[in-house]
C-alpha cells in the first residue's frame, strides 16, 4: 500500500503517546532530497541561525504532535565510516531536533547482537507499525502496515534495544 504525506501526517497525528522511527539504511534516494543532497555535495551547509532557510512542513507536524504530549524518537543504525548520504543526513539532523524529535545514532558494529526487522519502520503507540520498503538503490517502493501484536512487539523491542545503545545526536560526531 502506498502512503501519501497527508495520510502519514494523519497517522502521526493519531498517536497519543509515542511515534518511533528506526532507520537501517546507509543510502536513501528520496526525490524530495535530491536538490539538497546535490547542494550539500557542492559545499552548501544549513545555517542553524537562519531558521527560515531550513524550516519545513515536517517540522511543523512534529511540533504539533509533540505539543500534544507525543514523544517522537528516531534511531539510525549506520555503517562507519559513514556513507556520503549519512554524512549529509547528519549535517541537517539539528533541524529534526529543533522540530521536537529526539534522534540517536548507533554504529552498525554495535548492533550485531540485536534482532532487527528487515525494513525501516515507524511504530505508533506500540500498536501499529508501518514498514517503509526501499529498493536496493534506496528508492522508496511502498509501505506495509501491521497491527499484529507479535510484529508490533518485535518492532518495539528492536527499537528499545537500539535506543538504549545509541548515542544522542548532540554527542555523536561524524566526519563531514
Amino acid at each position: 500500500m502506498s502512503q501519501s504525506l497527508n495520510s502519514f501526517a494523519d497517522l502521526l497525528r493519531s498517536a497519543r503517546k509515542s511515534a518511533v522511527h528506526l532507520e537501517l539504511r546507509d543510502v536513501y534516494s528520496v526525490d524530495n532530497e535530491d536538490q539538497g543532497f546535490r547542494a550539500w555535495k557542492s559545499g552548501r551547509r544549513l545555517d542553524p541561525a537562519d531558521r527560515a532557510s531550513w524550516w519545513r512542513p515536517w517540522l511543523d507536524l512534529v511540533r504539533e504532535v509533540t505539543a500534544n504530549g507525543v514523544s517522537v524518537k528516531r534511531a539510525r543504525i549506520i555503517s562507519e565510516p559513514a556513507s556520503e548520504y549519512i554524512r549529509y543526513e547528519h549535517s541537517f539532523t539539528f533541524t529534526n531536533v529543533a522540530g521536537g524529535e529526539e534522534v540517536r545514532w548507533l554504529p552498525r558494529r554495535s548492533a550485531s547482537d540485536l534482532l532487527l526487522p528487515g525494513n525501516d519502520f515507524w511504530l505508533f503507540d506500540g500498536t501499529l507499525v508501518q514498514f517503509n520498503i526501499f529498493d536496493g538503490n534506496g528508492r522508496w517502493v511502498q509501505t506495509d502496515q501491521s497491527d499484529d501484536p507479535d510484529v508490533t512487539r518485535l518492532c518495539a523491542a528492536a527499537f528499545d534495544a537500539v535506543w538504549e545503545r545509541a548515542v544522542p545526536h548532540e554527542a555523536y560526531s561524524i566526519g563531514e
